[in-house]
């Protein structure tokens, strides 16, 4: 499943709705995650980062349309200052490069 570029937790409702395995961890005695890391097939950046990453494109899309919207801007502010805070976390741990910086227009391409 990892292979059809689906994350841990799309793995994991798609094993528990179809297949009936309520729990991964209780089974296998590791999590989805883990079990994707052991054979190197976890993605290049983490879940919860590419979701966060998603949610600014759309409010930054939004943004573009809409600029007197500052809800949406504070909104903008929050979800990039999460990401940095992931990214700094990330890379303390060794899971990004130190190298690694959140740049938009490079995500935009990513994302796409």
């Amino acid at each position: 499943m990892a292979k059809d570029k689906k994350t841990a937790a799309q793995i994991g409702v798609e094993l528990r709705d179809t297949y009936g395995i309520p729990s991964v961890k209780l089974t296998a005695g590791k999590s989805v995650s883990q079990i994707l890391a052991a054979r190197k097939q976890s993605p290049d950046i983490p879940d919860d980062m590419m979701a966060l990453i998603k949610k600014a494109l759309l409010i930054r899309k939004h943004n573009a349309n809409y600029r007197k919207d500052n809800t949406a801007k504070r909104g903008l502010t929050l979800t990039e200052s999460k990401i940095r805070r992931l990214v700094k976390y990330y890379q303390r741990t060794g899971r990004l490069a130190k190298t690694w910086a959140y740049d938009p227009e490079k995500m935009k391409l990513l994302v796409e």
